[in-house]
């Protein structure tokens, strides 16, 4: 690949722009300046800096973020902050999106990529990538609701019963359930159906992937067996981060 289009790839902005980078000596690999646009590249495990800031070559990105409360999943957020204000330019230009949303009211694990394919397979309703999320409700639960939430309820304007799986009570208020189908609000709308209310909502566990020791806030590049976990339908064997 031409050093001109890499530097493009990776989100320093456009053609020309680049150009103008390398052409002024901000584009160092191996240490050496690199001043013609044209010269071609072995992308593999590929280093290389700009202005004195180390890079890695990505041919695509896999982000894994802590979401924090009153964030919203969106590029042009209406009433709170966006996601996107927490990722440098680079990332922005990539074009990055969200793999599926959480609400501005609940934190937890969010994915985000510019791999298309990556999007679609881990979104499609065929899919049934597992998430699990730890539930505080407005009154406290019973064994009823527990059971009518594993049986299955529906929801107004979805075809098909919602059940979800692994419901347990961890205190009065408190409950941590799996679903697998990924529909608009649809833990809230569940809690609602069997009765109570969602108070609060955290996103713990994607597929085999797990929040543990990520602040709210914070995110990193997924390796290529936390991608793996990600995309994995079952939830043993958790791999957190």
């Amino acid at each position: 690949m031409l050093l001109e289009k890499m530097l493009q790839s990776q989100g320093f902005g456009s053609r020309k722009h680049c150009q103008q980078l390398i052409k002024t000596g901000a584009v160092c690999i191996a240490g050496q300046p690199v001043t013609e646009p044209k010269q071609r590249l072995e992308l593999q495990d590929l280093n290389f800096s700009v202005y004195g800031q180390d890079y890695l070559y990505r041919e695509k990105v896999y982000i894994a973020l802590h979401k924090p409360l009153n964030y919203e999943c969106s590029h042009q957020s209406t009433h709170h902050m966006s996601v996107f204000d927490l990722f440098n330019e680079m990332l922005i230009e990539r074009g990055i999106q969200c793999v599926g949303r959480l609400d501005q009211d609940t934190t937890g694990l969010l994915l985000l990529t510019d791999d298309g394919q990556f999007l679609q397979a881990l979104t499609h309703p065929k899919k049934h990538v597992p998430k699990v999320y730890r539930v505080i409700t407005a009154d406290p639960i019973t064994v009823q609701q527990i059971a009518d939430l594993m049986a299955g309820v529906e929801l107004r304007n979805e075809k098909g019963i919602f059940a979800a799986t692994d419901v347990q009570a961890l205190a009065t208020q408190e409950l941590v359930m799996t679903v697998h189908q990924g529909v608009y609000h649809q833990v809230k709308r569940m809690l609602a159906a069997v009765g109570n209310k969602v108070e609060q909502l955290h996103r713990a566990e994607i597929g085999q992937l797990g929040l543990q020791d990520l602040a709210q806030g914070e995110w990193l590049y997924l390796t290529p067996e936390q991608l793996l976990a990600a995309k994995n339908q079952s939830t043993e064997g958790i791999m957190t981060i």
